[in-house]
């Protein structure tokens, strides 16, 4: 078995995943996902956002496997795929809110209060 092809697939869809969440709009979609289910309608409203961005952002997320539709009547309900993304999304922030920190200790010893 080659072990380096199936690397370098695991690795290939791991960049597409990571690439699906680089773009703030996605993640404010995933977020207002995690709390309930929603229409474009309602992404729209809750997001401010026009219903072209929404459906344009809302078909990456689908592709990246992050979020599912689901018909209901006349509506189509999104919702995520898996829960553990808020998760991994919320362990980064932790991450970034640490980087700040570190970033804003370093200011503090060069620039005295």
């Amino acid at each position: 078995m080659d072990t380096s092809n199936l690397t370098q697939e695991i690795t290939q869809l791991h960049a597409e995943l990571c690439s699906a969440l680089a773009e703030p709009t996605r993640l404010f979609i995933l977020y207002a996902l995690a709390e309930q289910p929603c229409n474009v309608t309602e992404l729209t409203q809750k997001l401010d956002l026009p219903q072209p961005t929404i459906s344009r952002h809302l078909k990456i997320l689908r592709d990246a496997g992050l979020a599912t539709a689901t018909r209901q009547g006349m509506n189509i309900h999104y919702e995520l795929t898996d829960k553990r993304v808020i998760e991994a999304l919320d362990l980064l922030r932790t991450v970034l809110r640490d980087r700040i920190q570190h970033h804003a200790d370093l200011i503090d010893e060069f620039i005295p209060s």
